[in-house]
């Protein structure tokens, strides 16, 4: 088995779709040997922000000198971004033996994982392998019965921003959601949050009150901007006075103070992290994806928003960075998201959209989403290749317009391929 045949192997299982349920992935870690249970944890789940605040944490837990394991889906340019050790990405060697590894006792089983099931025992057992002190685990979808709750209790569980995402797994109303995003909250253990709605907040207390938990909620009270540009921005939180962070937008300041109650909560349990080491994890943190620089003639920046929140941070974002210019949007869309409501905050900040196809089975074709905008008054046009969009988007940009691509995860791997073979 080489990489590729380890990866093909991995998505052969893909028709399963999503099930939720903890059984088989606690089947298949005993056949293993549970290596989960020779690790320590951060456990983030939310809606929106759980990859940022994974790499930040896990940022700062690398400054500190601890080894670092970091675990997040899904991935923008290549599988290995799944699971990373002090910022490096398992290598195909590791995959491939891991995976070998892992195929026999999986195929044993007679309900077998899902993919991400899969995965995610492979994730247990490389950090397990690589000898971590900490992981960063990220939570796939939900929590209660994502497969990554198989863990005991976690040094911190962390919630992060919750809005309405896979309602047709999850709950029709935030506070449904909230209630199972709390599933990671165990028993005796330690819990941040993100700040939300009154209702939201109650859910969240009442579970830490039934399990113990001892529960922290993000200051964001304290929170004081002091500049922006695209190279950055700087902050205050609290006692940490001009913060430096490369991630943009107000909602990634909100993200570094939850990062902070996670630290702050780490250190009363005897973690060693000192303050230069908070200060320099986050200036060193890179998440791509989230309203990201990639290019600059023209301006060409990539934003992995998909759903009604991570829209509303991304139209804040284009009236902090890019008023006075004129935007070009590049997009793709999953056919089973809001997409309906998706556009309508963005229609009046974009001169026109170039509609692209995301390579994903759950696509809505370009045609069918440029005749959706076409029809809400914008002017949009579809593209058969995501090439010939990127291709497209920059040349009506111009040397002085934006070109700013968002709508899926899933195309960003894609255009900024086409991006690069243009120069």
């Amino acid at each position: 088995m080489n990489a590729q045949q380890a990866i093909e192997y991995i998505h052969s299982v893909f028709w399963k779709g999503s099930i939720p349920g903890l059984s088989r992935t606690f089947t298949l870690l005993e056949k293993m040997g549970n290596p989960q249970n020779k690790l320590k944890f951060v456990h983030i789940a939310g809606t929106n922000g759980k990859g940022s605040t994974a790499a930040m944490t896990a940022s700062i837990l690398r400054r500190a000198g601890y080894r670092t394991g970091l675990y997040t889906s899904p991935y923008i340019y290549k599988f290995h971004e799944r699971m990373q050790v002090d910022g490096q990405m398992i290598t195909d060697d590791e995959l491939v033996a891991i995976t070998e590894f892992v195929k026999p006792l999986a195929e044993s089983m007679e309900d077998t994982p899902t993919e991400f099931e899969l995965v995610t025992c492979i994730g247990f057992e490389f950090f397990k392998r690589r000898g971590c002190d900490i992981v960063v685990l990220e939570v796939g979808m939900g929590g209660e019965l994502d497969s990554t709750n198989v863990i005991s209790v976690p040094e911190v569980a962390v919630i992060t921003n919750i809005g309405l995402d896979h309602t047709d797994y999850l709950g029709s109303t935030v506070e449904e959601i909230a209630t199972t995003k709390a599933g990671i909250f165990k028993n005796g253990g330690d819990a941040v949050i993100y700040r939300s709605t009154p209702s939201v907040e109650k859910i969240l207390e009442t579970v830490c009150d039934e399990r113990n938990v001892r529960l922290k909620k993000a200051d964001f009270d304290s929170l004081r901007p002091i500049s922006h540009s695209l190279e950055g921005q700087t902050f205050d939180c609290g006692e940490y006075k001009a913060l430096r962070l490369p991630l943009l937008g107000q909602h990634q300041m909100k993200n570094a103070a939850v990062v902070l109650a996670v630290i702050e909560t780490l250190t009363q349990k005897g973690w060693k992290i000192s303050r230069q080491n908070i200060y320099d994890g986050l200036a060193a943190v890179t998440w791509p994806g989230r309203f990201e620089v990639v290019g600059r003639d023209p301006l060409f920046i990539i934003d992995g928003g998909h759903n009604p929140q991570c829209i509303e941070a991304l139209v804040k974002n284009i009236g902090d960075y890019l008023t006075g210019r004129s935007v070009i949007a590049l997009s793709g869309v999953l056919a089973d998201k809001d997409y309906g409501e998706m556009y309508v905050p963005v229609m009046p900040l974009v001169e026109q959209f170039i509609c692209v196809t995301p390579p994903n089975p759950r696509r809505l074709p370009a045609q069918e989403l440029a005749a959706h905008l076409s029809a809400a008054g914008a002017k949009a046009t579809a593209c058969e290749e995501i090439a010939d969009g990127v291709k497209l988007a920059v040349e009506l940009a111009g040397k002085d317009g934006v070109v700013l691509c968002f709508g899926s995860l899933y195309t960003i791997g894609a255009i900024k391929e086409a991006l690069e073979e243009m120069g």
